[in-house]
């Protein structure tokens, strides 16, 4: 059950406090000194602290709330602590709201906006639990990928990507198909990859080949080979890439662009492992791999008859869907880390500007984009300007047109008293996502 611990050597304070609490369905624990508190703090699971600012008598200095605070924040860095005090000092207020605390309060209280302050407070604790395990859970998958897997140095921090590359490392060994869809920059060449790297073919050769650079009358050659004269230019025989692959991995990139006679040809491939040069009437054999990946819309075009149904159910054995940048923005700053190489450091404005911006070109736009903003900040950190981003991202405007505006996120917190999940509730949007448009318009968070 949600906990708030009260301390306060005056009994009456004490007793308005815990009432007020139990009303609103939340457990007050109540201590009369700072010594008492910090042991029920050791005892028991704790999601808020009220803490008065004096306990022995004629004291108006603070001092003692002071350090009651710097000890609690000692030995619980991240439990929000709301001060309360009969007198009002501004200056140990602000120095203490610097030091992490949740809000600063003067007696006598605003019932509505103590309990306000602590309903949100005790959401973004349980946000923060919730955060924190999901943290370790997904530390550990990865420890155990990393432990029996070779991810080839993939860099990512998010949910979305670890279920991707613990499907990747799962299908690895399979002889079958793989399709890895997904937009492009992405990074679908890196879980392919990563199959290869973990199947049973990993110690021969990957050959890669990218059907969307390839004129479309050069593709078959090119995958197939070619006899001397099956073209013009064709001046001696050549071998395709499935036979330089051969016991090995095919990796064919963008094969929505695959004509109709290559795609005809590949799917002989697959069910045999049969094909022959252009040009050739001799039928060749090969044992290959295949891993695949589009950013086409694949059934679509096979409405269109444009792509074989029976190619893409042979390719499609297991699909591997890549979702784009802007669906996993835990990803963004670590991968911006990574490509800054410690040659600079990224401004705060920067890195919210990062985080605010829709990556159409996903991973690799957000390369470039670091690899400009190195050059152009010079010793300097690295500020908006020099991401050259959109402008309306640099002021922090909305990411979309759903996004409400700052006037409608406002009238909701007013309507809900300033209660964050009931507003989000009322908008029709997690609380994590009211939270974040809160901070994008500045909003505070405590009323």
């Amino acid at each position: 059950m949600r906990t708030v611990l009260i301390i306060d050597d005056q009994a009456a304070v004490r007793d308005a406090l815990s009432l007020l609490l139990s009303l609103n369905d939340i457990r007050p624990l109540a201590a009369a000194t700072p010594e008492e508190g910090l042991a029920r703090l050791k005892r028991h699971q704790v999601d808020v602290v009220i803490a008065d600012m004096n306990f022995s008598a004629d004291t108006t200095s603070g001092e003692e709330g002071v350090a009651l605070f710097h000890a609690i924040r000692e030995s619980h860095p991240d439990l929000p602590v709301i001060l309360l005090t009969g007198w009002s000092h501004l200056e140990t207020a602000v120095q203490l709201v610097k030091s992490g605390a949740a809000d600063y309060m003067s007696k006598p209280w605003d019932d509505a906006k103590l309990l306000a302050t602590v309903e949100n407070l005790l959401e973004l604790s349980e946000n923060a639990r919730a955060a924190e395990t999901s943290r370790v859970a997904r530390r550990r998958r990865r420890e155990v990928l990393e432990r029996d897997y070779d991810l080839r140095g993939i860099v990512f921090a998010s949910e979305e990507m670890l279920r991707v590359v613990e499907l990747a490392c799962q299908v690895a060994r399979a002889e079958v198909p793989v399709l890895v869809t997904g937009p492009n920059g992405a990074g679908k060449e890196r879980i392919a990859d990563i199959v290869h790297a973990n199947s049973a073919v990993r110690a021969r050769p990957l050959v890669t080949v990218n059907c969307g650079a390839l004129p479309g009358d050069l593709i078959e050659a090119e995958l197939f080979g070619a006899e001397a004269g099956a073209f013009t230019g064709a001046t001696r025989a050549r071998e395709g890439r499935f036979e330089a692959a051969d016991g090995g991995t095919v990796f064919l990139d963008e094969i929505g662009n695959l004509p109709a006679a290559g795609q005809m040809k590949l799917l002989r491939v697959l069910e045999s492992g049969e094909f022959e040069r252009l040009g050739s009437t001799r039928t060749r054999k090969v044992k290959v791999r295949v891993l695949s990946a589009t950013n086409a819309d694949i059934p679509r075009m096979i409405r269109d008859g444009q792509f074989r149904e029976d190619l893409f159910y042979r390719l499609n054995t297991i699909e591997i869907a890549l979702p784009p940048l802007v669906d996993r923005p835990d990803d963004i700053l670590l991968l911006a880390e990574h490509f800054l190489a410690g040659d600079a450091v990224l401004s705060d404005d920067a890195r919210d500007a990062l985080l605010a911006y829709m990556w159409p070109g996903n991973v690799r736009e957000l390369k470039n984009t670091i690899d400009r903003a190195k050059l152009l900040c010079g010793p300097d950190e690295i500020t908006v300007k020099h991401l050259g981003l959109p402008m309306a991202v640099a002021q922090g405007a909305p990411r979309n047109l759903d996004d409400p505006p700052r006037e409608v996120v406002e009238a909701a917190l007013r309507r809900a008293g300033g209660v964050i999940s009931r507003a989000a509730r009322s908008l029709g949007m997690s609380r994590q996502a009211l939270y974040r448009r809160m901070q994008r318009f500045g909003i505070p968070t405590e009323p």
